[in-house]
């Protein structure tokens, strides 16, 4: 077995992942890209299709990060490239605070300044991403992405698929359904249904408007 880390993603997110994955003292053998991608990525190698992971895990690689921001397309790459046979890894920044008694699922990345507080759960494939703070018992649900800024104060539930644009708050007790939008700087004061777009301060659906 190669200790290496293949990291799926080739552009800016893979970029800051790669530097968390450096920064747990961990190495980068290749990334997979698309057939867009460039030839390297922060000085890394890139092979343009995923149908490189079986021969990767072949050749001795047991462990790999999906390193791409969209959720449903992450979602379906971490799903090809664990049934090819490899275990996912964790990308968490040293510089961001995580409770011990916090529960973390794999394939999820951590930014710096990112806090998670007592008791929350982030689910696999989870993005907390730079200076985003999850407060106490919240909930964030399968590949979920919370982005730069976000505040989630206690006892949130954010469905899986669902992302939380930058900037936004979200006050205590709020249910957020599946594959949500929350549009950037909004302020949610009241629970979402699953599949919608809200924007606004406060939040509210487009639809509705």
């Amino acid at each position: 077995m190669k200790s290496e880390i293949i990291v799926v993603g080739a552009g800016g997110h893979a970029k800051v992942c790669i530097e968390l994955l450096h920064a747990q003292g961990e190495k980068v053998a290749w990334c997979v890209g698309n057939p867009d991608s460039p030839d390297t990525c922060l000085g890394i190698p890139v092979l343009k299709s995923d149908d490189h992971l079986s021969a990767l895990y072949k050749d001795g690689y047991e462990r790999a990060f999906i390193a791409i921001g969209s959720n449903n397309v992450r979602n379906k790459l971490a799903k090809k490239t664990t049934e090819t046979g490899f275990k996912l890894v964790n990308a968490i920044s040293p510089a961001a605070v995580v409770s011990p008694s916090a529960r973390l699922g794999t394939g999820i990345a951590v930014m710096a300044g990112a806090v998670i507080n007592a008791e929350a759960v982030i689910s696999d494939l989870c993005i907390i991403n730079t200076g985003a703070t999850i407060d106490h018992d919240c909930v964030i649900g399968l590949a979920a992405h919370i982005a730069p800024q976000c505040a989630l104060a206690g006892n949130v539930h954010v469905g899986n698929l669902s992302f939380v644009g930058v900037g936004s708050k979200v006050i205590p007790e709020i249910h957020i359904g599946e594959s949500v939008m929350v549009g950037a700087g909004s302020v949610v004061i009241s629970n979402i249904d699953s599949a919608v777009t809200v924007v606004g301060v406060p939040a509210k659906a487009l639809n509705k408007f």
